[in-house]
Formats: C-alpha cells, sequence, structure tokens
C-alpha cells in the first residue's frame, strides 16, 4: 500500500516527524518497506509567467523571453523549449538555483544574456521524460515556490502488510491507526448522502447472496465523462501508484484510495435490462478490461445483465460496458463480496487487480453505503448529472462476535503491567465498543477488523498500541530439568550425525513437487495434487524424497561438483484408505568418488556395497537385504531393506534410464528409510569377555546359484548350533570347477565356548552339524 504522507496528514496531523511516524507505523505491526521523497531535492525555483517571447538573433529554436518571476522586475531568460509562449506559466530557476545535477548560473547563450532556466517536470526531477515546459493552472501565484504550489515537500510510504490488515488498505485504515497509535484526532471528512435528482433505479437481483451479502447500485445520468481530473486528484492517485485515466474511473479508484472499497462503473446505455449477481453458467464468456477473453467456471462470481456476464465481480469489468469518452449514463456499483468465493480466482486467469488484492482480505461491509454517497458527489461535482435512488439488497451479513479479554491474561501472556483503565484507554483509542466487569472486558470489533475474533487478537492490539520496542525484555525464570533421554530411542540428530560423519551433507526441499517426478520417476500413477500449487511445477506432495535429492545434484553438477554425498530428512505423504497419511523419511544419494581426491590412494567411486555399510551403520542394527524392484532403481541393483522381518525401506543404483535423463556419467546409489522404524534400538547389554581364545574353521559350500546367501547366514543364526558364534561370508565363486548353475560360497566360522578351551574333536562336532543344517535344508555339499 503506498500513498501521500501530506494526504494522510490531511487526515489525521500527528506532531511526529517523517521518519518518527515511519517508526512508529513499523513498531505497530504496519511495516514501512520504504519511504521516499515525492520530488528531488532542488531550491530557487519559483512560479513565473512569460510576458513576451521574440526569436533569438543567432538560433532558430530559441526564443529570448521576458518573464515575470514576482520581482519589482522581469528577468530576461533564453529558451529552447517548443512549448515557451506569451502568457504561458511555468516554473522558472533562478540564479543560484540548485535542480538535480544542475547548477543555474547567470550566463550569455549564443551572445544574449539568460538570468535563470524556463524548466520542465524532467528537469525538477518530477518525471524521467517531458516534452516541454511545465504548464502549469492560469490561477498559480506568479512568484510563489514551486515546491510549495506543486505540494512537493511531501514523501510517500510503502507498507507491507500481513493479510489479516485489510483495514488498512486506504488512507482511511491508516489514519485511523495512526490517531490509535499517537492519540492524534482525526479529520475525516464527513459523507452525506446525496438526494436523488430522479427516481430512476436500475433494479438488482443478487441470486447468490451468501456470495454478495451486500450489494449497492445507482444510476447517475448527463454527466460529462471528457470533464478533466482535478490536479489535487490526480496527484494523490499518482503518489499511490495508480495512473489517472479518465474523471469518472479516477473517482472510482481515488474511492478505493480513500474508503478501501472498490468500486465499478459500468455505461448504462450498454446494459440490457436489470442487474443479476449470480455464479457463471457453462461456457459462459466474458471480456474483460484489459482486452483478455476468458471462459468463466461454474465457481466464478460474475454481475450479468439479460444478454450475460458484464464484470467478473470483485476483481475486474467488462470491456463491452466499460464507461468511455462518449458515455453520457453510468450505473454505479459499490458491494461486499465474501472472502473466500474471490481468493483465488484472479491468480488463476494470470490477474492481478487492487480489487481483488482487497476482497480477497476482507472489505468493511459498512463501508459499503458511504462509497457510493462519496463517488456520487466527487462526480456531481467534477462531471455533473443527474442522480438517481441507490438500489440495494442487503442479506445476511458478517457477525461481528464480541470478544472477551481478561485482563489478568493480558498481564500474563505480554510479561508487563496494565491497570484496567490504560487498557480501556487502548481499547477507546483503537474505537472498538466494549464493556469492562471485573477486570473483563467485553470488546465488539467493527465491521472492519475482520481479525478481531479471539483473545490473543485483542492482546496483540494492546501489545503493538502500546509499542513491541517499550516491552521491557525481562529474562525468564524457569527450572531448568533434564529432558529424559532413553538409550532405547534414537534423535534425529544422532541419524543426521552418523551421516555427516560418513561425508554426507543435508539438503532441504519443497514438500511439493513436479507432477512428473511423482507419475514417472516414481511410478505414482494417482499423486495427492494441490488445490492452489505455488507454482505449476510445484502441484502435488511428495511420496519419495529422491526427486529432491536428484534435482539438488544435476544442481550441483552444472556447478562442476563432481562428487556429491547428499542426505534429506522430511515428510511424505500418501492416500491410504480415504485419509492422508504423513510419515518422515530419511533417505541418501551418493555420486562420484568414494573418497575425496587425496595423495595416498587411488580414486575409486562408489558402489553399492560401500553405500550398504553407510545403511548399516545408520540403522546400527542387523538388517537383511532382499532382491526386489523398484520403478527408479536398476532392476539388478536393488534391494528391499528389513528390520527383524518388517520392511523399512530401499537401496539401489539409479535405473539407467534416469541416469541418461539426468546427464550422469557416473553411477548414482540412493536409499530412503522409513524413520520412525530405526528410531528405537536394542539396549546394550554387557557380556563378560572371555579370556579363552576362540577357533576359526573355513570351510567352502556349493548351492544353487538361485539361493540368496543371508538367507543361508540367517538358517545358521535361527538355528543356535552350539559353540558356533559367529558365521560371515568371505568369498563367492563361479566357473571352472563348479557345476553350472552352482556356487562356492567360503565361509567363516568363529566357535567359541566361554567356559573351557575348545578341542579338535569339539571344533569338528560343531562344523558336522553346521554341514548337516546346510546339506538338509538347502542342499549343499562340501566343496573338495
Amino acid at each position: 500500500m503506498q500513498f501521500s504522507e501530506n494526504w494522510l496528514r490531511s487526515l489525521v496531523n500527528t506532531d511526529l516527524d517523517s521518519q518518527a511516524l515511519s517508526h512508529a507505523l513499523t513498531m505497530a505491526g504496519l511495516e514501512v518497506e520504504e519511504m521516499q521523497p515525492a520530488a528531488a531535492a532542488f531550491n530557487k525555483v519559483v512560479v513565473a509567467k512569460i510576458l513576451s517571447a521574440e526569436k533569438h538573433p543567432d538560433a532558430d529554436r530559441l526564443q529570448v523571453c521576458t518573464v515575470d518571476v514576482g520581482l519589482a522586475e522581469p528577468l530576461q531568460i533564453v529558451c529552447g523549449a517548443s512549448n515557451a509562449r506569451v502568457g504561458l506559466i511555468a516554473p522558472c530557476a533562478m540564479v543560484g538555483a540548485e535542480l538535480p545535477g544542475i547548477s543555474i548560473k547567470q550566463a550569455k547563450v549564443r551572445g544574449v544574456e539568460s538570468f535563470g532556466m524556463m524548466c520542465s517536470s524532467k528537469e525538477l526531477g518530477i518525471s524521467a521524460e517531458a516534452a516541454g515546459l511545465l504548464e502549469l493552472e492560469n490561477d498559480a501565484v506568479i512568484g510563489q515556490s514551486i515546491r510549495e504550489y506543486l505540494d512537493l515537500d511531501d514523501h510517500l510510504f510503502t507498507l507491507k502488510l500481513t493479510p489479516n490488515r485489510s483495514d488498512c488498505l486506504s488512507i482511511t485504515g491508516i489514519a485511523r491507526d495512526v490517531a490509535a497509535i499517537t492519540g492524534a484526532k482525526t479529520n475525516f471528512e464527513c459523507i452525506l448522502p446525496v438526494v436523488a435528482d430522479l427516481q430512476h433505479i436500475k433494479q438488482v437481483t443478487v441470486n447468490e447472496q451468501a456470495a454478495c451479502p451486500r450489494y449497492s447500485g445507482r444510476l447517475i445520468t448527463g454527466i460529462n465523462a471528457q470533464a478533466k481530473t482535478p490536479d489535487w486528484m490526480i496527484k494523490r492517485l499518482e503518489r499511490s501508484g495508480l495512473r489517472s485515466i479518465s474523471a469518472v474511473v479516477d473517482i472510482t479508484n481515488y474511492v478505493l484510495l480513500a474508503l478501501g472499497q472498490p468500486m465499478h462503473a459500468f455505461d448504462a446505455a450498454k446494459l440490457s435490462g436489470d442487474i443479476t449477481v449470480r455464479f457463471a453458467k457453462a461456457e459462459e464468456s466474458l471480456s474483460l478490461l484489459n482486452d483478455q477473453t476468458i471462459t468463466l467456471k461454474a465457481d466464478d462470481l460474475v454481475i450479468a445483465d439479460v444478454n450475460g456476464a458484464i464484470a467478473l465481480a470483485g476483481i475486474m469489468g467488462g470491456r463491452p460496458t466499460s464507461v468511455t469518452d462518449l458515455t453520457t449514463d453510468i450505473f454505479l456499483e459499490s458491494a461486499f463480496f465474501v472472502p473466500a468465493v474471490i481468493v483465488g480466482k484472479a491468480r488463476r486467469l494470470g490477474l492481478s487487480t487492487d480489487s481483488s488484492y482487497r476482497f480477497e482480505r476482507g472489505v468493511d461491509f459498512g463501508n459499503t453505503r458511504n462509497a457510493i454517497e462519496y463517488a456520487t458527489t466527487l462526480i456531481k461535482q467534477i462531471c455533473g448529472g443527474e442522480v438517481g435512488e441507490v438500489t440495494e439488497v442487503i442479506g445476511a451479513l458478517p457477525s461481528r462476535s464480541p470478544v472477551k479479554l481478561r485482563l489478568a491474561r493480558l498481564i500474563s501472556v505480554l510479561g508487563i503491567s496494565f491497570s484496567q483503565d490504560s487498557v480501556a484507554q487502548l481499547l477507546t483509542q483503537l474505537g472498538f465498543t466494549f464493556t469492562a466487569t471485573d477486570a473483563v472486558f467485553t470488546v465488539t470489533p467493527p465491521s472492519y477488523r475482520f481479525d478481531i475474533e479471539i483473545e490473543e487478537d485483542l492482546i496483540e492490539e494492546i501489545a503493538r498500541l502500546h509499542g513491541y520496542d517499550h516491552i521491557p525484555a525481562t529474562p525468564p525464570i524457569a527450572m531448568l530439568n533434564m529432558l529424559p533421554a532413553p538409550e532405547a530411542t534414537k534423535h534425529q540428530s544422532r541419524l543426521r550425525d552418523i551421516l555427516v560423519a560418513a561425508g554426507y551433507q543435508e539438503v532441504v526441499n519443497y514438500s511439493f513437487v513436479d507432477e512428473s517426478w511423482e507419475r514417472d520417476l516414481l511410478g505414482n500413477a494417482t499423486p495427492i495434487k494441490l488445490k492452489n500449487p505455488i507454482a505449476s511445477n510445484l502441484s502435488v506432495m511428495r511420496t519419495s524424497l529422491w526427486g529432491g535429492l536428484l534435482d539438488t545434484l544435476t544442481y550441483n553438477l552444472n556447478r562442476k561438483q563432481e562428487r556429491a554425498f547428499l542426505f534429506e530428512t522430511g515428510a511424505v505423504y500418501h492416500k491410504h484408505a480415504g485419509a492422508y497419511v504423513e510419515e518422515t523419511h530419511i533417505s541418501g544419494l551418493a555420486y562420484g568418488s568414494a573418497k575425496p581426491e587425496q595423495w595416498a590412494a587411488d580414486s575409486a567411486d562408489i558402489d553399492f556395497f560401500d553405500v550398504k555399510v553407510h545403511v548399516d551403520a545408520l540403522v546400527g542394527m542387523k538388517l537383511s537385504y532382499e532382491k526386489a524392484e523398484h520403478t527408479t532403481l536398476h532392476p539388478g541393483q536393488t534391494a528391499r531393506i528389513f528390520l527383524e522381518g518388517k520392511p523399512i525401506g530401499w537401496l539401489g543404483k539409479l535405473h539407467p534410464k534416469w541416469q541418461q535423463h539426468y546427464n550422469l556419467t557416473k553411477s548414482t546409489y540412493l536409499f530412503e528409510l522409513d524413520l520412525a522404524m530405526i528410531l528405537n534400538c536394542k539396549v546394550t547389554v554387557y557380556q563378560e569377555v572371555s579370556k579363552l581364545l576362540p577357533v576359526r574353521r573355513d570351510l567352502a559350500v556349493v548351492v544353487d546359484e538361485n539361493i540368496a546367501v543371508q538367507t543361508i547366514l540367517d538358517s545358521i543364526k535361527n538355528a543356535n548350533i552350539p559353540l558356533i558364534l559367529e558365521v560371515a561370508l568371505f568369498d563367492l565363486y563361479q566357473g571352472k570347477g563348479i557345476t553350472e548353475n552352482k556356487k562356492s560360497l567360503a565361509l567363516s566360522v568363529l566357535m567359541h565356548d566361554t567356559q573351557k578351551t575348545l578341542t579338535d574333536s569339539d571344533a569338528d562336532t560343531a562344523i558336522a552339524n553346521l554341514l548337516k543344517l546346510l546339506q538338509n535344508k538347502f542342499d549343499a555339499t562340501l566343496r573338495n
């Protein structure tokens, strides 16, 4: 919201200077994003009148002018402006004036003395370009400072408002808040009903009163649409960031800025029949003021006549019924549309208008009639015409339920002491109606305060009026107790530390992703779609973290990072049995060399088993891996990860087609685990260290090549063969000497007895039991 400081001070003239006012607004929650002067700094420029203009004797394009600047004697000034003429009133920079980038001195121009310079708006720093001298009105006082005449000693404030403060999207709303903050008195213009000159009305039917609880309209006939907009209004519009278009449009824009009520004027001659407020019909189209033709949807609220839609309610009017210079009769509209009906519609159409910006956040429904009366007054003053009666349809307007504020609760939340009288004074400054009983205030918010709904809203209002910078920073005094940290539960920070120690770097990506990632990369044909995505490529919720990791990898590779170990902990989303389920996963990606480049070892690329080691270290418990298939991963290098028989995640190499899609020159390995499944761990139990040495025996068995080694190792472990402590695979062989479709497994067998030293006989018995198990269960044979 941009506005002129001088306009604001005409409504509430506080004693604060510009900087202090800016600080006060910011500390009260209305952040001043920018404050800049209305014009560049200059001096000694006055209103002047050209008394005579004669051709320069030595230059075709120059004139020697006699100029009245309000002194006893006129000045001789050489001027080259094309519009310099006798009787013209324009700015004149006197000798000694300092303009932006120019110092004015007495000089000779082609042999003729010049005692100043006639100025354009560009030379004064008011505009970027100018075609000639800045022409002033005939009533300008000769000799008056141009800064005073053009009101250039002004500042342009730009507020960065939060969405809940839609009441400050008008100069009146800001003035109300300044008055509440500073205690200054307001000087609002009294808006009186305009007495109708005619009995003519246009009937209005509101079919959707839940969407449009209040609609006011008025016919005004015989206006002069070509009337000139007053300079004071143009100045206020331009300093608020709006350009002047025509008198009628300027007036509706001015009312929007002054009162915060969007309005629209239709050319009454172009309307057919009465006005209806309804939702759009199927495939109904509308040509907007910006020359964009849109196809309306069933949830688009429109203003229509008998021929169809003539305006998109709360967003933009239609081109066919717009006001032009030839318009003589208008139908003026002022309405209240429910924010939920307007929100998102402008963005869907690629539009952003001042009207939609306000209606989406909430407009004061109590000001609808005032706005149409104020606009009517201005139209009569500027454009003339005869006024008809107001047609008004009022339905069920939003209620302003009383909100209770407990003094004790206020003091408890803010941590500072307030008396009941001081709180009452602050509520009065805010313009709130209230009663107070037993230190409890029952407050009824005004119609323009949509944001006051609960007790905390009132506490915030008291805090900001008191001043956030006046709330002391009191150190908290409380007992500090150690939080429980059970050994059987890991903290997420511990998992992060493990991966960081392994060389991984943490990344954070959006939870909403490109639909193609879900559909193609992850094989999810029915992703969870967002109703109102912030961007077209962020339209669905993710079911895996892999898409973001691959995107981050590509970003880094494009910046010459040849090695990337990345991980992310974040939420993923699924739809299960008609309900949405959110889970937290931890996922990692490894690309490039296994270790950073160094002189002491050759570089080797990361492989499946390197990443498997990282996953084992991350979980810290015995995992099992089973061959599986996943859309994202290589069909021959993909494993489903199990913990105590339950699937907890995936590990594998990126599928070749995706490696080609992302232009990856090296293999990429990915893993993803369900965080909830790995946060619980077994508490370490102490076991006495035996003084007796273990016995190791190595043996090689031949089994069918389709039997998974993990299955064999699990069977040995579950058998609990006496004395056998651990069995591990240290070699796998297929080839010469091994029957086709068979493989040789070299196993190391560690045997131990904590009570005695094992003999060869004991070891032979244990090995025999092991071989018997393998023969019976897997048809294994001892390799010769």
